[in-house]
């Protein structure tokens, strides 16, 4: 497993195990382009001998530069260390973003990460990065600093997914649309969220169907409505052991008790092994239905084992 550094600062530490091959982006997501970003590095690193590292940021700098108005993140800090980790990097760096290194000039770039980390030797980034004051810095830019320095640059070309490019932006309305598998398509990994289960008031288990409370406040929310999970152990953001099948209700709970935030209620189709303190890891597989408010709680249960059926002929659909 890969270390983790707070800041490039904090990196001067990295052991210089031969050339450092160094992807660079804010990497919302971790969708397929920027898994051919980083996938670079990696492949690189093995062939010379060197170590293959990423340097990420945070906040995002929308949150710098229009606080009122910052980009609503697909990933959480943990899970986005936790997916370039598992790309087989030996290093994560998550450098802060704030007012002096938002004043870095274009320039002066690659001879401030070069100070801090002496044997870098190949940055790697996608073909529409742009980086310095006033992102006044492109790879034409880049190429020009990097050869002054005897560095190199490796600019990965975007990929498409459906005849478009695949980008954060683009998966993020996907999530809000409820197109949740579209969105992991582009992905190429399934959105997931992580909870400890919290006591409920056991509505579900009235109702004939137990369910599982996990408190989650996600930076950018998906649609509210019914969704096909996958539910697991977790550690950290990895899941651990066997997942299992489920059905999940995303939303405000109009039909029983109206709620201010959204609420993530995870129904297991088979027998729950899981129980309150558990700290559990949810994969969105597909949407069913919008949330809706119903007339009583006989209409809801009616709806509820639909849903639990609809759940049952997706899983056996994607298994045939």
């Amino acid at each position: 497993m890969g270390k983790v550094f707070d800041s490039l600062s904090a990196a001067q530490s990295l052991p210089e195990r031969g050339p450092l091959h160094l992807a660079i982006g804010m990497f919302d997501g971790v969708h397929l382009g920027h898994q051919a970003v980083i996938e670079a590095a990696v492949r690189s690193a093995r062939r010379s001998g060197g170590m293959a590292a990423v340097l990420t940021f945070d906040p995002h700098p929308s949150r710098f530069f229009r606080p009122a108005d910052p980009v609503r993140l697909i990933m959480d800090r943990e899970q986005r260390v936790a997916a370039l980790l598992s790309l087989g990097v030996g290093a994560v760096i998550v450098q802060p973003f704030n007012a002096d290194f938002a004043g870095i000039e274009a320039e002066a770039l690659l001879l401030f990460l070069r100070e801090r980390l002496r044997s870098l030797h190949t940055v790697y980034v996608g073909e529409n990065w742009r980086f310095g004051r006033g992102r006044r810095g492109d790879i034409t830019l880049l190429v020009t600093e990097a050869k002054k320095l005897g560095l190199h640059v490796v600019s990965a070309p975007r990929i498409n997914g459906d005849g478009e490019p695949i980008s954060s932006t683009r998966i993020r309305a996907l999530l809000t649309e409820g197109r949740i598998d579209a969105a992991n398509v582009l992905l190429g990994h399934a959105y997931a969220s992580t909870g400890v289960v919290q006591p409920g008031k056991q509505l579900g288990r009235t109702l004939g169907f137990p369910t599982l409370n996990l408190p989650w406040t996600p930076d950018l929310s998906p649609r509210l409505g019914v969704y096909v999970v996958k539910v697991a152990r977790a550690a950290g953001d990895v899941a651990v052991g066997t997942a299992l099948a489920g059905v999940a209700n995303y939303g405000l709970r109009p039909t029983v008790e109206q709620t201010h935030r959204p609420q993530l209620e995870v129904h297991v189709l088979d027998n729950c092994p899981f129980t309150t303190g558990d700290a559990l890891r949810v994969e969105w597989l597909a949407f069913l239905r919008p949330e809706q408010k119903f007339s009583d709680v006989n209409a809801l249960r009616a709806q509820i084992e639909a849903d639990r059926r609809a759940a049952q002929v997706w899983f056996t659909a994607a298994q045939a």
